[in-house]
């Protein structure tokens, strides 16, 4: 058990009541809060306005540095550090308790603002007090937090001795405000759908289920949210997104996470070439107002927002020298197989040896955006068929640095067909989870529609030069260990 010192620092000791109440009278006795009238950020984007002024800055402590009877602390705020000077001279009798302070201790300071001889824009401090005390010892300054594995499961750790990870998810909450302005101004209006759903659809993917004491069912969390979104839209709303949480019992690598962002918007009376620009515009007014450019670098590779436009099927005959939709079963698997692709028994049907195809020998190499269009009518049940050539529909994909960001369709509005769509693919994946429900909603008419998914992620992964999706969740799926720090109830002694 850690007890504070005379100093206020903390010491560790053995686990006994009286250690626990000075704790916890220490920490009872601390502010409840105080008050902060500028950050690090703007005094020293602004020095020359703020030069001479007095502030009142708040923060974590990051480095404490002494001189005789000068002490100077770096302290961090959520925008960026800013050095606070300590004169004995001014603090006379206050001077002796910053010796209670370490690295990782929460302060506030009130000051003048002023520049050191070194050039070292600083707050010096005529007041100070002492918020929160650290009493586990933060990561070494210098070597800051390396290993990523401490870095994903203790991610208050990692943004605070990490500034890139900092800057990052500002960046991801920037990035969403930037898409959900775009869409308000053109008119879109925001829905919430349920995240646990009777009937799991919109996507071809493995569900996690849930069982809701209440109504004696098994229910799961959803894969996505198409099939709500539509509904909407057959009642009369004519522009709907979500930003949502979406669900798939699939996999972990670097961009796939079981639990993830996604974008869904969905819009009467257009079809996916309307979608395909409304994508386009996104991302071009995102990047445009992230980094008042239309470029940007992801892993060393510069991204122009010119978009491309290639066609599915063509891509994949021109890179092998086959007739895709002609092709047998066995032809493809042979293919993928040359690849150490291996495709399970219950996954060898037709529209998923196309898309394993179209992953293999052709995804990786579209490194600039490239819409991929007309996709084989087997991938999408949910898709309307392509209006001059029914083997194919009418579905793009957008590709970036080999990923795929978004996904979208000229939306099947026929109930017939939807129905017969459905249950073919009950047959294909032996799934009888489907939602004949929505069905019934399109029997009331739904106009045409055009619907676009975008992965909010791996956009984010591509505007923050991140190299894994786990980089830009913040609390990222982990396998649980079977022991941990806190389970051991040993508390780390503090500097």
């Amino acid at each position: 058990m850690a007890q504070i010192n005379n100093n206020g620092g903390a010491e560790v000791s053995g686990d006994d009541s009286e250690n626990t109440e000075k704790l916890d009278e220490f920490f009872s006795n601390l502010p409840y809060s105080c008050n902060v009238t500028d950050s690090a950020l703007d005094i020293k984007s602004h020095f020359e306005d703020y030069e001479g002024h007095e502030v009142s800055i708040a923060g974590r402590v990051l480095a404490v540095r002494k001189a005789g009877k000068l002490i100077f602390m770096d302290v961090a705020d959520v925008s960026d550090k800013i050095q606070a000077y300590f004169d004995f001279n001014v603090l006379n009798e206050r001077f002796d308790a910053l010796k209670a302070f370490n690295a990782g201790d929460m302060i506030s300071v009130s000051g003048t603002v002023f520049k050191t001889k070194p050039g070292e824009i600083s707050v010096n401090a005529k007041n100070y007090t002492m918020l929160s005390k650290a009493i586990r010892t933060l990561p070494n300054k210098w070597k800051g937090l390396t290993d990523i594995e401490t870095r994903y499961r203790k991610r208050y750790l990692d943004l605070i001795m990490n500034n890139e990870s900092r800057v990052a998810f500002i960046a991801r909450s920037r990035i969403i405000s930037e898409i959900r302005a775009f869409l308000h101004k053109r008119g879109f209006l925001e829905f919430e759908t349920p995240a646990i759903q009777p009937f799991y659809g919109g996507a071809d993917a493995d569900a996690f289920k849930v069982f809701v004491n209440t109504l004696g069912e098994e229910n799961f969390l959803r894969i996505s949210n198409e099939l709500y979104l539509k509904r909407l839209i057959i009642g009369g709303m004519e522009k709907v997104f979500e930003i949502y949480k979406a669900f798939r019992n699939e996999d972990i690598d670097v961009t796939h996470s079981p639990e993830f962002t996604m974008i869904e918007l969905y819009q009467a009376y257009t079809d996916y070439n309307g979608m395909m620009q409304i994508t386009e515009d996104i991302i071009k007014s995102t990047v445009h107002n992230l980094f008042g450019s239309d470029s940007f670098f992801y892993q060393g590779n510069k991204i122009d927002l010119d978009f491309a436009k290639i066609k599915f099927v063509d891509s994949v005959n021109n890179k092998l020298g086959i007739d895709l939709l002609n092709e047998s079963d066995e032809k493809i698997i042979s293919l993928l197989e040359q690849e150490k692709v291996r495709i399970p028994k219950d996954k060898r049907y037709r529209g998923h040896l196309y898309e394993k195809a179209f992953e293999t020998f052709v995804q990786k190499d579209l490194m600039q955006p490239t819409f991929v269009i007309d996709f084989p009518k087997e991938t999408s049940f949910l898709c309307r068929p392509k209006r001059d050539d029914p083997r194919l529909a009418e579905r793009f994909e957008l590709y970036i640095s080999g990923m795929e960001i978004a996904n979208a369709y000229s939306e099947l509005n026929n109930p017939i067909l939807q129905r017969k769509n459905f249950e073919k693919e009950i047959k294909i994946n032996n799934n009888p989870n489907i939602d004949m429900e929505f069905i019934e909603a399109m029997e009331y008419g739904m106009p045409p529609t055009g619907g676009l998914g975008i992965g909010i992620d791996r956009l984010v992964m591509l505007l923050t030069n991140s190299a894994s999706i786990k980089d830009v969740i913040l609390f990222p799926m982990e396998k649980r260990l079977n022991k941990t720090p806190a389970a051991s109830g040993k508390i780390e002694k503090s500097n």
